[in-house]
């Protein structure tokens, strides 16, 4: 099974032309991975979604479809584009590991001013637990040639 191409589009606006531009380059990185039918069927119902959008409701349709295919190829085919589990756990790693951090520090200093010490430390630990998982998708072959926006 092969993957449908975008419909041609003329006219757009400089960010939805981005955009656009953004999700037909996704389709050409998916299309260079063996995937199942299965899931070359699914992805083609979102593209076939976004071809059917009017202009208005375009630049909405890109973003959610976009960001489905891409959940879609992690889970099933653990496939990712470049950067996606950085992006990721920047913010679990702030969350997860700064907050408790600068609760304690706060709390073993005296001084809850102290708390926001612990976001900073949070994002370096989330960035490099994120920044390992990519470099192991790489060398494995499950990372897309394109980072998204």
């Amino acid at each position: 099974m092969k993957i449908l191409n975008l419909a041609p589009r003329t006219g757009l606006q400089p960010e939805v032309q981005a955009k656009y531009l953004q999700f037909n380059n996704l389709l050409k990185e998916v299309e260079k991975k063996e995937l199942p039918d299965s899931l070359l069927q699914v992805i083609n119902q979102r593209i076939a979604a976004v071809n059917a959008e009017t202009e208005d409701t375009l630049p909405k349709a890109l973003k959610t479809q976009q960001a489905y295919i891409i959940k879609v190829l992690e889970k099933e085919a653990k496939i990712v584009p470049r950067h996606y589990y950085r992006n990721l756990w920047l913010p679990l790693g702030m969350a997860t590991f700064g907050l408790p951090m600068g609760v304690a520090f706060g709390a073993a200093l005296g001084n809850m001013a102290f708390m926001g010490l612990g976001l900073p430390i949070g994002m370096g630990v989330g960035i490099a637990v994120g920044t390992g998982m990519d470099n192991k998708a790489f060398h494995e072959g499950r990372q897309l040639d394109i980072e998204i926006k």
